[in-house]
């Protein structure tokens, strides 16, 4: 007790199951022990994910989650004693639609219609999505929002009568129905055999329906393979074979700490148990099959996560920087991994491309450039102070560009390109680059490091130029946004050149033509380069001031001279005034100094970034006024050039002024 801190050091939440929604971004939905369920996005429009983005749902603590894929803002959730509630997102309403809506508390299992686990799976049909299944002992169907419930299945489960008593004793029980047993705990449909749905129980049962539950067959794997007991855990059909499906079973209850993973090609018949690679003690809760590359697995266990690219002959540990902590499910989405942790919260992999492309050759080859997934196009920006102990690692909100360097060395240059699809050049990075902050086409160096590595490109083409001491006001110096389309990414290792195409969509929420895309980017490209024109100028300006400054050192007896000088400086000294307000030397001089024609400009560039559209025609009328007034800024000083620098120059040499002196 020496030393205390806020239990908000890191996430705790305690999930029992993971799934997902079709909202855009999507949700991750589970339950939390002891605390709420919970929906929350997995990525957001803000710099992280906060308390802002995440919501209470349908259900109790254990519950397993079903969001309506006709409509996110339907959700069914359970929770123990068998009670399921229908919660309607769009008028925070929330409906009881328990299959049978008695209340067991304080009675044993015996006394119930229907056992419900604590944690009883819910789900909606892949094939139909009216259809609503949820697990007693039996299989029970709706297809009208809970208004009425239809056994579809015998008692699948063994149904011992021992272990279907009262719990607690000998002074007092403690019924509260978390305690229920011998009940289906999980279940699934085929994803490509409609009519198919495989079952499993707490006490060792797993059965299978080839016909929506007309007949139902005894599938489980033989004693010597599962003990009797087995919690059947997870189940999950093959995505890509009829008649294969992956299950993950526990009996820890029991003191067998023994991973036990099956494989099944045609349809429950014949078992494989799939488990070399993996720790005796790392008891197994969750498999799933990836949803791109056959044979690619992933397991969670008790003590972390594994990962299979023969269809589960072989495992190897895939903890990278998870806690060690127990993973009791997980979710395959669009080509991300998502898992439920019991002790730290959600974790997830943004993107599974790389494992999809994988290969036992490409560790042979010194330099690897892995097609990116598709980026969405997406704003993100964030107001307010959020608790940083409660903000979650969001999305980085680009091109997550993946990459293998076999054997790195500090001498090495690798350099990555995007160019658009006819070749352009649009950003150039490099592990020896130098940053600049007043070039916009300098970068930050690349981090480069053996074996695999991530870059994302922020999907923007390089800002406005800028010069020392700029100070512009409310005026960021983002570059524009590229366009959905296809890219290029060019992989420079040395000598070695890799390339791939990369595809930027938009977000799919926008009603915004291409047409509209490409007219912001136009527009915001213009704007851009005269910010650039402008700043262009004041550097030219402050060169030739710097080369006057020596020269009136020089020119200390030539009156005419030092007149011309003088009078040359202070019309320099005007344009530069009218084109950069040079009193604005920190960030709050705006304030008290008139902005002049780059910073209206930058503003311009800044203002019209905000969302995805086309500029307005004020935008445009504006554009054209101030573009005029930088255009009569340059014409003078060109004209002051051409007047005075050829005049002074003859004045120097005419006057014989040694340029350098030596004492």
């Amino acid at each position: 007790g020496n030393n205390w801190s806020t239990y908000y050091n890191q996430p705790t939440a305690q999930f029992y199951r993971v799934t997902t929604d079709n909202h855009f971004p999507y949700r991750i939905y589970g339950a939390q022990q002891d605390n709420s369920t919970v929906r929350i996005l997995n990525r957001t429009s803000g710099n992280s994910i906060t308390e802002r983005d995440w919501e209470p749902t349908a259900g109790g603590e254990s519950a397993h989650l079903a969001p309506d894929p006709n409509n996110n803002d339907i959700v069914y959730g359970g929770t123990y004693k068998g009670y399921m509630m229908r919660q309607d997102h769009s008028v925070d309403q929330t409906r009881s639609v328990n299959v049978w809506p008695d209340n067991p508390a304080g009675s044993g299992a015996e006394v119930m219609k229907y056992r419900f686990n604590w944690n009883f799976p819910v789900m909606f049909s892949i094939h139909n999505p009216k259809r609503l299944y949820a697990g007693s002992n039996f299989l029970h169907v709706t297809e009208n929002e809970g208004q009425s419930w239809k056994v579809i299945s015998p008692d699948l489960t063994r149904a011992i009568p021992e272990t279907i008593k009262s719990s607690g004793g000998p002074i007092t029980q403690d019924n509260t129905g978390a305690e229920f047993y011998s009940n289906i705990f999980a279940m699934a449909e085929s994803p490509n055999e409609p009519g198919v749905i495989w079952v499993g129980s707490d006490d060792g049962l797993i059965h299978i329906t080839r016909n929506n539950g007309e007949s139902w067959e005894d599938i489980t794997p033989p004693s010597g393979m599962s003990p009797k007991l087995n919690m059947i855990n997870c189940i999950d059909p093959s995505p890509f074979k009829k008649g294969t499906a992956y299950v993950a079973a526990t009996s820890y209850k029991f003191g067998d700490y023994t991973p036990y993973l099956y494989r099944t090609e045609d349809y429950g018949k014949t078992w494989s148990l799939i488990t070399k690679g993996i720790r005796n003690n790392h008891y197994t809760r969750a498999i799933r099959s990836d949803k791109v590359r056959e044979g690619l697995l992933y397991a969670g266990t008790e003590w972390g996560m594994y990962i299979s690219f023969d269809d589960g002959a072989s495992w190897k540990p895939f903890q990278l920087n998870l806690p060690i902590t127990s993973i009791r499910d997980l979710h395959v989405r669009d080509n991300d991994l998502i898992a439920a942790t019991h002790g730290r919260s959600f974790w997830m992999i943004d993107d599974l491309t790389p494992l999809h492309q994988l290969s036992a050759d490409m560790s042979k080859q010194d330099a690897v450039l892995f097609k990116p997934d598709q980026a969405y196009r997406m704003q993100q920006s964030g107001w307010g102070r959020p608790n940083p102990k409660l903000e979650g690692s969001n999305h980085p909100n680009g091109a997550i560009i993946n990459y293998y360097i076999r054997e790195f060395k500090e001498t090495d240059t690798v350099r990555i390109e995007i160019r658009e699809a006819n070749g352009t050049l649009i950003q150039d990075f490099s592990n020896h680059a130098k940053e600049d902050k007043n070039n916009p086409a300098s970068t930050k160096p690349l981090k480069v490091k053996t074996g695999g590595n991530r870059f994302i490109w922020n999907m923007q083409y390089p800002g406005f130029s800028a010069f020392k001491g700029m100070v512009l006001y409310s005026s960021p110096n983002r570059g524009p946004k590229a366009v959905p389309g296809t890219y290029k990414v060019v992989l420079h290792y040395n000598s070695e050149i890799v390339e791939a195409d990369l595809t930027i969509v938009k977000d799919p929420r926008l009603p915004n033509s291409q047409q509209d895309f490409q007219e912001q980017f136009d527009f915001l490209m213009a704007v851009r380069d005269q910010v650039s024109r402008a700043n262009q100028a004041i550097v030219e300006i402050r060169r030739v001031k710097r080369d006057l400054d020596y020269l009136k050192g020089k020119a200390t007896d030539q009156q005419e001279l030092k007149a011309m000088l003088h009078d040359f400086e202070t019309k320099l000294t005007e344009v530069e005034n009218n084109i950069h307000m040079t009193k604005n030397q920190s960030r709050q001089d705006p304030l008290n100094y008139g902005i002049r024609i780059n910073n209206r400009l930058a503003f311009l560039m800044a203002d019209s970034q905000r969302g995805d559209y086309p500029p307005t025609n004020q935008a445009r009328e504006f554009f054209v006024e101030i573009k005029k007034e930088l255009d009569l800024e340059i014409t003078s000083l060109e004209k002051l050039m051409n007047t005075y620098v050829g005049q002074i120059n003859s004045s120097i040499s005419d006057s014989q002024i040694k340029m350098i002196s030596v004492n």
